[in-house]
């Protein structure tokens, strides 16, 4: 199935250069490694490189790279166990994340280190995609 038709709600709400890296990313991997999860594992690290995800959307990112360890590490780590930022940019400066932490309106986010704000805006993101969705 093209990857047009399955577009994920988070990139349905995001730029279209950003839903263009996916789906191409994702058509290029049905090609190579059939249907399914591992598809959507590459269209989503494809997409990672350019973009970070902020509440229920992705938007384009000030530097292009890996978005965490793993994402650095390529290949299959986390498949294998690794934990994955799930679309922030943890990579990104502290003053980066306070910023998309402010934006989300994270409470606390001013006395936490950036290991604290990469997860609290990973939460976040995910209550506002539930929201999204429902």
């Amino acid at each position: 199935m093209p990857a047009k038709e399955e577009l994920p709600s988070t990139l349905q709400r995001s730029p279209k250069k950003a839903q263009r890296t996916w789906s191409k990313a994702h058509d290029s991997a049905v090609e190579e490694y059939g249907e399914g999860e591992r598809a959507h594992r590459t269209a989503y690290a494809a997409l990672k490189h350019s973009y970070e995800k902020v509440g229920d959307h992705w938007e384009g990112k000030d530097e292009k790279g890996p978005s965490d360890k793993q994402a650095a590490k390529g290949g299959s780590s986390a498949r294998k166990g690794g934990k994955t930022a799930e679309g922030v940019d943890a990579n990104a400066s502290k003053k980066h994340l306070m910023d998309v932490a402010r934006k989300l309106d994270v409470s606390g986010r001013s006395s936490m280190n950036k290991d604290e704000l990469v997860d609290a805006i990973r939460k976040e993101n995910a209550k506002q995609t539930r929201k999204s969705r429902s």
